[in-house]
């Protein structure tokens, strides 16, 4: 691909419309058009305070929201909304509470297992030993595949998100605060996890966060998000160096 480029978001935005009573409706301009680019096996960070239209723009990028207008690609590929079969396989997402996103009535190898009968051809002995190869990735047993999700820590649970993610080996990971819940022990080694296998499978990492230093551990380049528009972006040096928006240093500054 040119100059390693693999996901290209030209002018996508998002815009809400509900009604408020007596028959009137108002709009939220949640993402305002927005461009970027994201260079394969690198990690971008998307910050920004309550509200400024991160989460919504990783949920356009994944596919849990239709955008508005604008045009996702990777590699050559055009996203179209609806087509789950081609963007599952590319592009996942681990969410900031696993509890919440894991069936509490499925074991952890079920739940694995759904996500490769919805979107693979492979009979179940194959299935099996992926859920098994999986597993060991994370940092996680193959008996853990009998467990159900209440049997496990809060670290484990977030390792059984990220195994969902990357069983499809997919090329791109959206990660909303994924690490918010964890304590810092925890934290410290899923940033280990990602970074390993990243290095290891050339994962593409979205990271959405408002934790400054994790930003600063991880992330290769970083946008900045306001009132739903990117404000400020660039290498993530520059911009921890040289903060040109107000929004960008009251970030860095709280954080610090």
């Amino acid at each position: 691909m040119m100059n390693d480029i693999l996901l290209t978001v030209n002018a996508i935005e998002k815009i809400f419309t509900f009604k408020t009573g007596l028959g009137r409706t108002e709009t939220l301009h949640a993402v305002k058009p927005s461009s970027f680019t994201v260079k394969a096996k690198q990690t971008l960070a998307i910050i920004g305070p309550n509200g400024s239209g991160k989460s919504t723009l990783a949920k356009m990028l994944v596919g849990m929201l239709e955008p508005t207008a604008g045009e996702i690609t990777i590699g050559n590929q055009v996203l179209v909304h609806g087509d789950y079969s081609i963007r599952s396989q590319m592009i996942r997402m681990i969410f900031q509470d696993p509890a919440a996103s894991l069936n509490p009535q499925q074991r952890v190898g079920e739940i694995l297992d759904m996500t490769l009968e919805l979107n693979s051809q492979w009979d179940k002995a194959k299935r099996i030993e992926l859920i098994h190869k999986t597993l060991k990735q994370v940092g996680l047993l193959v008996e853990h595949a009998e467990y159900y999700p209440y049997m496990l820590a809060a670290g484990q649970k977030q390792r059984v998100a990220m195994a969902r993610a990357i069983i499809l080996q997919p090329l791109i990971i959206i990660a909303d605060e994924p690490l918010a819940a964890l304590d810092m022990p925890i934290r410290a080694q899923m940033i280990n996890l990602m970074l390993e296998l990243q290095e290891k499978e050339d994962i593409t990492f979205i990271y959405v966060t408002q934790d400054i230093e994790i930003m600063k551990h991880i992330s290769d380049f970083v946008i900045v998000m306001h009132e739903g528009e990117i404000i400020e972006s660039g290498e993530v040096t520059e911009i921890v160096n040289n903060p040109k928006h107000q929004v960008t240093k009251q970030l860095l500054n709280s954080r610090i």
